[in-house]
């Protein structure tokens, strides 16, 4: 008697669980935590440090948007209205809201100045450089081991070190998950970028040259047309090559020890010294650059 009304459920619950994907929940940095958007509750946390996004389906941009501003900071992305200071050196640890375990892929962390304001700058202006990736770890048993899955061990977070010698100013991290679960598709590479307003602060002079975000990534890149589930023995993860003199962040799960206050406008702040880097991550298959 029971039977008919757990099939209703498993069927009405069904579409939630193939469209939601997930989403940076929260940004902690030195020990302090700062919310991202939360496509959830959009409206929660107006001075959130996330860009918000009309991807309440919590899911992804493809290759039909990579010319588009879409896949910039994901679809109908508008300026977060606050940012967090970090010192140059400092370690961003990105709180992802779960991420399931078939989307496989690489997890690459990029850097784009903002001039006088990440809260007004266009973003079609923004240009990119890249300062993290991690792409296919160990190809010999399919589907592999990916970047996406030391993200998941790692309770679903992810740890960038900033540039230590990169000019301060306000940035914006485009943070991003790249899932190859169904590559093998015309169309099939799902692209999940997440963007953060941060300061930097430093006596660093590194001004890296960027991409357009709109040029990123092309439509026909072998690295997004692919069977993962065939089995791949290397990847080149698209995008340009690393910036030189980067850093890679061992994965930890630091607790954030209370709430960071975002910050608006163009405040003058003092940021602390970068605690020391706990070591390098070994470099992984397919990461050029480094």
């Amino acid at each position: 008697m029971l039977l008919l009304p757990r099939i209703l459920v498993a069927v009405l619950a069904a579409p939630f669980l193939v469209s939601a994907h997930s989403f940076v929940s929260n940004i902690n940095i030195g020990g302090l935590s700062y919310d991202g958007f939360r496509p959830t509750e959009p409206d929660a946390h107006p001075f959130a440090i996330g860009w918000s996004t009309t991807a309440f389906d919590q899911g992804y941009v493809n290759q039909t948007g990579y010319r588009t501003e879409e896949i910039i900071c994901h679809r109908g992305a508008r300026n977060a209205k606050g940012y967090a200071p970090i010192s140059a050196g400092g370690i961003v640890h990105l709180q992802w809201n779960g991420w399931p375990q078939s989307h496989k892929g690489p997890v690459i962390d990029y850097l784009a100045p903002c001039g006088q304001s990440c809260e007004t700058v266009d973003k079609n202006a923004l240009q990119f450089f890249k300062i993290n990736q991690v792409g296919l770890v160990d190809g010999s048993k399919a589907p592999g081991l990916w970047g996406s899955d030391q993200l998941i061990a790692n309770n679903n977070s992810w740890m960038v070190e900033l540039p230590r010698r990169i000019e301060p100013g306000f940035y914006v991290l485009r943070h991003e998950i790249i899932a190859l679960h169904n590559a093998s598709h015309e169309i099939g590479a799902q692209n999940y970028p997440q963007c953060i307003n941060l300061q930097i602060s430093g006596d660093g002079t590194d001004a890296p040259p960027g991409v357009l975000g709109k040029e990123l990534y092309s439509p026909d890149d072998s690295s997004m047309h692919l069977d993962i589930a065939a089995g791949v023995s290397t990847y080149r993860i698209p995008g340009p090559a690393p910036i030189s003199g980067i850093v890679t962040a061992s994965l930890s799960h630091p607790l954030p020890t209370g709430s960071g206050a975002p910050l608006t406008g163009t405040e003058a702040v003092v940021t602390p010294t970068p605690p020391p880097v706990g070591g390098r991550r070994r470099r992984e298959k397919g990461d050029s650059g480094y």
